[in-house]
Parts: structure tokens; C-alpha cells; sequence
């Protein structure tokens, strides 16, 4: 047996354990590690905010506080705001619940000739299988839900407390990051961590502005139509089509849809439809002036991004897929080297045949050749000289020549 041959075994074997110990720990740190991303992100978003009340000599601790307080006051007001309106809501539709279902038993005994009645139906439903099994989980699974909640809550105090710490020790983090890099390395690393700046805050601050217009615009429609909670719906809209990608346009128009429609049936219609209309002003006309300076990024690549970010992490992937892949695209436009496109037809989608281009003859030589015909018509390569000789050939007088000549 070679001598090289125990010592590569082992080799061999050291590795595969320490492939497998690192896809555990992997495996086990996974949620800490998107935790981590999300965090990083956030601070990105309040460096702007953080930087230029440090800038003005306040304590870059205290103003990260300051920012902070005031996303949470915001949060908290919403969540309070929105639950106030679901659960009057929710009291007034189950209030209305017997009327709702006297008209559509009248409704039902009108179009298909039957006889039911409320008190019927409502035995019915009380009574049924399928009722009592669903109130049977839905008690078993009170204690999941209880952990979920308890796991989000631990989940976003984790999340708040690395952004903090990533936004408070913004310069200490750089510094100590570039300590460990050569000095060609370290100016490379700093743009790169200015250019995820500016793109992650202007990505949020543009989302954050087409929300506030957004807002309003809806909130003008629920008050004309006279729609309940006006205001919470409005903020709903905004937020919820701004800040989750692709399908937050829907999920948002969705509950000002289902207010109206308790309402009147037709109010529903005409939030859908100013939802839609909406939309297409904001693709085609809002949202290009407002990102074209923050993240100009093709509608495609974005959309792209948005499906890659979910399929790796889910809704956290779709939230931070635009300005990640913004702040990369900017990286590369800064680093990548570009050359002056050559004046060739076939980019501008053409071909490189050009056509030929027939030469043509004035408009007195075509009316003479239609008039005239071919034969006395003049050629391409025919001069008036020749036309007039041709005219003379047949008897007629040429300029210059005495009536009784040859």
C-alpha cells in the first residue's frame, strides 16, 4: 500500500464530515441568516435618515432610536387603525348576517320555485358534520396559531434588533470590514456599500411616495361613494399594493371591494374598476418618473427578480429581490466597461441589405411617356438632345432648321 494512500483516506474523510457538519449547521441557521438579510436591508433603508441627523451633531445611537420610533408609532398605528375597522366590520356583517340570508333564500324560493325558510337553513348548517369537525380543529389548533404568533413576534424583535446595530454602527462595521481588506480592496467595498445605499432607500422612499399617492387617491373614491373606514382602507391600498410585489395590487383592492360591496353591490365595481385604471397610471406614468432617479431598473428584470426572490426565500425574497438586484445592476454599470455601439442598421432592428433606390425621371419625360408610349418616350440613358433628334426623324423641324430643307 502507498504511503499517500492512509493520509488521503483520511483527508477524504475529514472533508465529507466537515461538508456534512456545515450543511447542518446550515440547515439550523437558516432562519437566523435571512433574519440577518432583512435586517441589513432595513438599515440600508434608514442610513439616508440616520446619516444626515448624525451629520447635524446628534449621536448616531439617538437618531437610529429616533427613526426607529417613529416606524414603530407608524406600524403600531396602522395595525390599531385596521383592526378597529376589521372588527367593526366584522360585528356589523355578522349583525346584517340574518338579512343577508333572508334575501338570498327570497331570491333562491323566486328563481327555482322552493320553499325554504331561515330557521331550515340555519339547523342545517348548525347540525352539519362538516361544521363540527371544522370547530373541533380550529380548537385544536388554537395552540399552533399561539406559536406562530409567539415565533413572528420573536421573528421581528430579532430583525429590529440587528437593523439597529447595523444602523447605529454603520462606520464601525465599515471600518472593520475594510481593516481586514488591502487598501486597492477597501475603496471597492465602500462604493459597493454606497451604492446599496442609495438604491435600497430610494427604492423604499419611491415605494413610499407612489403609497402616499396611492392612498389618497382611493381615499377621494371610498369618501364619494360614502364607503365606511375611508381612511384605514386608504392606508391599506397604499401600503399593502406598494410593498408586496406583483400581487399586493389585488390583495389590497380585494377589502375595499368587500366593504363596498356590503355597502351597495355596484360600489364594488366601481372600486375595481378605478383599481384597475389606477394601475395602468401608475405603471406607465407614476412610477417611471418617480424611480427613474432611484432604481431604474427594466419592468422585466424587476418582475424576474420578483419570481427568483420568491422561489429562493419566499415573501422575504420578493420584498428585498428589486433593490438587490438594482444595487447590483448599479454595481455593474459602474465597474463594467462599455464601448460605443457601431452605426449598423441590424441594431435598430433592420437588415444590413440595403435597398436599391430607382433613379426618377421628371415628371415632364413620365406624362411624355405615358401620353406618347414606350417608343417615343425617353429612355434612362436618352439626353434631350437625342429626343429631339428622335422627334426630327419623323418629319417634324428641328429648332434652327429652314422650313425647305434636306
Amino acid at each position: 500500500m502507498p504511503r499517500w494512500l492512509p493520509r488521503a483516506v483520511v483527508m477524504a474523510l475529514a472533508l465529507y464530515a466537515c461538508f456534512r457538519l456545515g450543511s447542518w449547521a446550515f440547515d439550523q441557521l437558516i432562519g437566523l441568516l435571512i433574519n440577518i438579510l432583512i435586517a441589513f436591508f432595513l438599515a440600508l433603508a434608514i442610513e439616508p435618515a440616520v446619516g444626515r441627523m448624525a451629520g447635524r451633531g446628534m449621536r448616531r445611537g439617538l437618531a437610529t432610536f429616533l427613526v426607529f420610533l417613529v416606524v414603530f408609532a407608524f406600524g403600531i398605528g396602522f395595525v390599531v387603525l385596521l383592526g378597529s375597522m376589521l372588527a367593526g366590520q366584522i360585528v356589523d356583517m355578522v349583525d346584517e348576517f340574518p338579512k343577508y340570508l333572508d334575501s338570498v333564500i327570497k331570491w333562491v324560493n323566486q328563481t327555482f320555485h322552493t320553499e325554504l325558510s331561515r330557521v331550515e337553513v340555519q339547523d342545517s348548517l348548525l347540525h352539519s358534520d362538516w361544521l363540527q369537525k371544522y370547530v373541533q380543529n380550529s380548537a385544536t389548533g388554537v395552540l399552533d396559531i399561539s406559536t406562530t404568533v409567539l415565533g413572528g413576534l420573536f421573528r421581528l424583535l430579532t430583525i429590529f434588533l440587528f437593523s439597529f446595530y447595523f444602523a447605529a454602527d454603520g462606520p464601525r462595521l465599515r471600518r472593520a470590514l475594510c481593516s481586514v481588506l488591502p487598501p486597492s480592496r477597501q475603496a471597492e467595498v465602500l462604493r459597493a456599500w454606497e451604492i446599496a445605499v442609495d438604491k435600497t432607500g430610494g427604492y423604499l422612499y419611491s415605494r413610499g411616495l407612489m403609497a402616499l399617492v396611492s392612498g389618497v387617491a382611493h381615499y377621494i373614491l371610498l369618501v364619494v361613494l360614502g364607503v365606511p373606514y375611508a381612511p384605514a382602507l386608504a392606508v391599506w391600498v397604499g401600503l399593502v399594493s406598494q410593498f408586496i410585489p406583483t400581487i399586493g395590487t389585488y390583495l389590497a383592492g380585494a377589502l375595499p371591494m368587500l366593504i363596498a360591496f356590503t355597502v351597495d353591490p355596484w360600489y364594488a365595481l366601481w372600486v375595481l374598476g378605478f383599481v384597475l385604471i389606477y394601475q395602468q397610471f401608475e405603471n406607465y406614468v407614476l412610477q417611471p418618473k418617480l424611480t427613474s432617479k432611484t432604481v431604474d431598473i427594466h419592468p422585466a428584470v424587476a418582475f424576474g427578480s420578483v419570481i427568483a426572490g420568491t422561489a429562493l426565500l419566499g415573501a422575504v425574497g420578493a420584498l428585498i429581490a428589486i433593490p438587490a438586484v438594482a444595487t447590483l445592476q448599479a454595481f455593474l454599470g459602474a465597474y463594467v466597461k462599455r464601448y460605443a455601439v457601431t452605426d449598423d442598421p441590424r441594431v435598430g432592428g433592420g437588415s444590413s441589405r440595403q435597398p436599391r433606390q430607382r433613379q426618377r425621371r421628371p415628371l415632364g419625360s413620365r406624362v411624355r411617356h405615358l401620353v406618347v408610349g414606350p417608343g417615343r418616350g425617353a429612355g434612362p440613358n436618352r439626353t434631350p438632345e437625342a429626343e429631339g433628334a428622335g422627334d426630327g426623324s419623323h418629319g417634324g423641324s428641328t429648332r434652327g432648321e429652314e422650313p425647305g430643307g434636306r
